[in-house]
């Protein structure tokens, strides 16, 4: 009897051990699968030159992520690995769990995909073109809805009876978004989708984007920093082949700078050696005029200590601005040779 029960005790142990693996691992299977892209130690040589080198990342659904970095860094090259049109030298990369190497059409299924150089029938109507794309889909009886929805999504219909070719850039744009978008892909892949915009149509194009982003997983590459901080909340920086920033835009922003910035305006002409005795102060450089750009340790705010120097020493203060910390200034400090 004092066997059996031994056994029976640790029969359960067994059981129990089992199920706890067997939920893990079920869990952990449901979490990458769950990704909407994975891009594991991707590498592409073309000839010998090394495109990317050991690429790893992971965007989670309905992330809008910006993918920067100089030309040739590799972001194209990237987004074609992604979207099926190249394959990579080594590495692996998946779209909601399908495996680009052995899963491509359900990949291609998922993913609406916006190229750089946007190829466009341009002899076609614009309802006929995307007519045409969806059918490549085989979207079928759907087809006239989902024309007519990414029509009035991108703001096509008032140019609706004209010629690809007869359309302004901006509008060849939303054409590219609405083929892009035609099959209802939880994945946008845009490279370079404001490039050549006018500043109308890049805010056009850009609020579109963001609107777009509230029900999809969007990857961008762009050159255009401010609309990374305006319209992604996270932001991959590549160079050389190599990621070297992987964070939030927010958080890139804090990083840019080790002290904080303020740009003040006096009514006269101030002593640089006074400056320098505010509380605070790290260092005071001359703009122009009576115009001082003063620097503080970092979350220091010395703006109050300025103007009691300036009320002590009988000084207006005619303007004062801190400095926001710029994207570009962590682009640059990640991507210069």
């Amino acid at each position: 009897m004092e066997y059996s029960s031994q056994f029976s005790s640790s029969w359960n142990i067994f059981i129990f051990r089992s199920l706890l693996f067997f939920n893990f691992a079920a869990g952990y299977y449901l979490c990458v699968s769950q990704m909407s892209i994975s891009v594991k130690n991707i590498s592409k040589q073309f000839g010998r030159q090394l495109a990317l080198d050991n690429v790893s990342f992971s965007i989670q659904p309905g992330e809008i992520v910006g993918l920067l970095g100089p030309n040739g860094a590799g972001k194209s090259t990237m987004m074609k690995i992604i979207t099926c049109f190249i394959p990579p030298t080594a590495g692996d990369a998946s779209v909601f769990g399908f495996d680009i190497h052995e899963q491509s059409l359900e990949v291609r299924k998922r993913v609406g995909y916006l190229p750089e150089n946007n190829p466009l029938y341009t002899d076609m109507y614009i309802k006929e073109y995307l007519e045409f794309v969806a059918g490549i889909h085989n979207l079928g009886k759907d087809t006239e809805k989902r024309v007519s929805e990414m029509m009035d999504v991108t703001g096509l219909i008032p140019e609706k009876s004209k010629k690809i070719g007869a359309l302004s850039k901006g509008y060849r744009q939303r054409v590219g978004l609405a083929q892009a978008m035609i099959h209802n892909p939880e994945v946008l892949i845009l490279d370079e989708p404001t490039s050549g915009l006018d500043p109308n149509q890049l805010v056009e194009i850009r609020n579109l984007i963001s609107e777009i982003g509230k029900q999809k997983t969007i990857m961008l590459s762009t050159h255009i920093l401010q609309e990374v901080e305006a319209i992604c909340s996270r932001a991959i920086i590549i160079n050389q082949g190599k990621i070297v920033a992987d964070d939030s835009t927010s958080h890139l922003l804090s990083s840019a700078s080790q002290s904080d910035q303020v740009v003040v305006e006096f009514d006269q002409e101030v002593k640089q050696a006074g400056l320098k005795t505010i509380k605070g102060v790290l260092s005071v450089k001359h703009v122009s005029g009576y115009i001082w750009l003063i620097e503080s340790a970092k979350e220091q705010d010395v703006r109050q200590e300025i103007f009691r120097y300036a009320v002590d020493n009988g000084l207006t203060v005619l303007s004062m601005q801190k400095q926001a910390n710029r994207l570009e200034d962590v682009f640059l400090q990640l991507t210069r040779k």
